[in-house]
């Protein structure tokens, strides 16, 4: 049997034995003994005139703890061969600073450690929780590689139906962010066997702008440029509008998506009427669960009066930088990375979602008896959040031990 045969052969990394020293691993890395008591006291925490309330849902969801467990147990499996992945196993430096730690090379992205056409049989490659473009995926493959896929079950139910789109001659109404990887690897999956088209939406604007162009027609170069990277080759709208499924980046806000789907299939109802719109529409509920959940338990948490909410995770997370939004619209959020960007009780450094950029903001914590939220996305590990915590106690005023006996 050659070593290419052998490097394809499907290996169990989830044994009793290795998940048993993954699990060690990981918690020593990841878990929060603080959080967990919190957690178990109702999610809420007051020490003197400071009272915490932490969001129902929050942090690390099943996909990127699966995703995780995986690429630490393809270290522990794989012990004498080279590791790599493509791009970033979930969004969240502190994380994929781990991950690197363990000797997994990077394959793509501003990170790029190695190129895939340095691969050979013996070499592992993951893929990670987002998934990767099938291109890619093929090229790996071609090498002859060991590959280990952590692909969340829920972008892959995405795949499933764009792909049924495809089938059916339909164009995939995509809605998410045209370069963030899942929403790649779920264009390239709207191709089907090659005949089928996507278009990538982000906005509510870029949804009305189709849904105008759906109704009356115009100008199709305006519209090709318009929405240049985030549209199938030959993509033509005056022939691939005609018969549209909606599908969307798992991470998106469910109001908005279903806010696109509900404009979309006006236009289409409007254009060819309400018979005909039912064969040449379709739409399926794609959002992950994961998602939702912290969206639904930070909806719960802004019903209750609260002075600030600090939102903690990756700045290129987006079901992260959704949570940030929804903040932003009942009282004022601060978007941190970790708990160093707490820089005083009167400067904080964070992310500011209409600059892109992190900015510091002044006066930002309360004098006086304060309630303060936190949430954090599903790729922020819980330590990252005990750390917030307590330097948001620790400029109050209130030591590690009155927190400690107080959880």
């Amino acid at each position: 049997m050659s070593s290419g045969t052998t490097a394809r052969e499907k290996i169990n990394l989830r044994t009793p034995d290795v998940m048993a020293a993954v699990q060690e691993q990981v918690e020593s890395h990841y878990r929060s003994d603080i959080v967990d008591k919190v957690r178990r006291a109702g999610g809420i925490i007051s020490v003197g005139d400071t009272t915490v309330r932490l969001a129902k849902e929050f942090g690390f969801c099943y996909g990127v703890e699966r995703a995780i467990d995986l690429a630490y147990a393809a270290r522990k499996v794989f012990k004498d061969r080279r590791l790599f992945i493509v791009g970033e196993i979930i969004h969240n430096p502190e994380v994929n600073h781990q991950i690197a730690s363990l000797g997994i090379k990077n394959l793509t992205g501003k990170n790029k450690q190695a190129d895939i056409s340095d691969l050979g049989p013996e070499d592992v490659v993951i893929v990670p929780a987002f998934g990767t473009e099938l291109s890619i995926q093929q090229q790996i493959k071609d090498r002859g590689c060991q590959i280990v896929d952590t692909t969340c079950g829920d972008v892959m139910s995405v795949w499933k139906r764009v792909r049924k789109y495809a089938s059916e001659s339909a164009t995939s109404i995509i809605h998410g962010k045209a370069e963030h990887e899942e929403t790649k690897a779920t264009s390239s999956r709207a191709l089907g066997d090659g005949s089928g088209h996507y278009l990538v939406v982000l906005t509510l604007a870029d949804t009305d702008y189709v849904c105008e162009y759906i109704r009356h027609g115009g100008d199709k170069q305006a519209f090709l440029e318009k929405f240049h990277g985030a549209h199938s080759p030959g993509f033509d709208p005056d022939v691939h509008l005609q018969t549209v499924g909606v599908a969307n980046q798992t991470t998106m806000l469910r109001g908005e998506t279903e806010e696109v789907q509900r404009r979309v299939r006006q236009a289409i109802v409007d254009r060819d009427g309400p018979e005909l719109a039912a064969k040449n529409f379709r739409f399926f509920d794609t959002i992950c669960g994961a998602t939702q959940e912290r969206q639904d338990a930070l909806r719960e948490l802004l019903n209750v009066k609260m002075d600030i909410l600090l939102v903690v995770g990756g700045y290129n997370s987006s079901n992260t930088s959704h949570l940030a939004e929804m903040g932003e619209e009942k009282l004022p959020t601060y978007f941190v990375l970790n708990a160093s960007r707490l820089l005083s009780s009167d400067e904080i450094k964070h992310y500011d979602l209409h600059e892109k950029s992190e900015v510091i903001a002044r006066n930002w914590l309360p004098h006086g008896p304060a309630v303060i939220g936190i949430t954090a996305g599903a790729s922020c590990p819980n330590n990252l959040i005990e750390e917030t915590l307590i330097r948001l106690f620790e400029l109050r005023g209130i030591s590690r031990y009155e927190l400690d006996a107080a959880a």
